[in-house]
């Protein structure tokens, strides 16, 4: 979901963060940089724990129970972000609805995997991808260990029944690439402005983007053949060595 669906690090949630930290009354601001190095960290909610157990500690009220604080900011925060999709502050990165409607016109199944909360991801398919029925939506809590850890995609393997080599994983960041290649699935790599420079070796395909008439897709490693030239397609993904 995240960065690969709608490119919401920089300017969603980091942004939402940053005002959640505000109506608290908490003198803390994440910097562009500084959310960077958070992202390496998976989970909204673990990113601040982090943080706030280390150089975020001074601004905490003194007494003040860590836990409690990160779920009501957390809480806080999701509401923010959800305004900021509402408001069409964050549109859809480039082709990703494209291929979306390909593969449900040839019968694939269509899956969401993501750890972000819920209501969140509920919002965005409600609103910027009202016309794509997914088969499977897998959100929020719903697995113990986060990205990179590989839970979230064995989960899905087991509720759909498919088998590892009929699954392609679209990714955007190192966390993601790891997870579907634990899972022991093919995975081609969306990059963006966070993660163009992480270590993503390994991934069966890297590309700057999906495409579509505005943006020409760049193969940045892999085997991905463009049909067109231009922008990814379904057919090109089958390619991938997918059966």
């Amino acid at each position: 979901m995240d960065g690969t669906i709608v490119d919401t690090e920089k300017d969603g949630h980091r942004v939402a963060f940053n005002k959640a930290f505000a109506q608290f009354g908490i003198n803390a601001e994440w910097s562009i940089a500084k959310y960077h190095v958070l992202l390496q960290i998976a989970g909204g909610k673990e990113r601040m724990k982090f943080y706030f157990q280390e150089e975020g500690k001074k601004y905490l009220p003194v007494g003040a129970s860590l836990n409690e604080i990160v779920q009501q900011l957390h809480l806080l925060k999701t509401e923010i972000f959800i305004s900021l999709i509402e408001n069409g502050s964050l549109p859809l990165r480039p082709g990703i609805k494209r291929i979306m409607l390909e593969a449900k016109d040839k019968g694939i199944l269509v899956g969401i995997c993501t750890t972000s909360n819920e209501k969140a991801v509920m919002t965005i398919l409600n609103s910027l991808l009202s016309e794509v029925k997914f088969d499977l939506i897998l959100a929020g809590d719903i697995v113990t260990k986060k990205k990179p850890d590989p839970e979230i995609y064995l989960l899905a393997l087991e509720k759909t029944g498919l088998s590892k080599n009929e699954v392609l994983v679209i990714e955007d960041s190192e966390n993601g690439l790891v997870a579907g290649k634990e899972a022991g699935l093919k995975v081609l790599v969306t990059v963006n402005d966070y993660t163009k420079n992480e270590n993503l070796k390994g991934a069966d395909a890297i590309v700057n983007s999906l495409g579509d008439q505005n943006e020409k897709t760049l193969i940045l490693a892999g085997n991905l053949k463009l049909s067109d030239g231009i922008m990814v397609h379904l057919n090109d993904l089958l390619n991938l060595g997918l059966s």
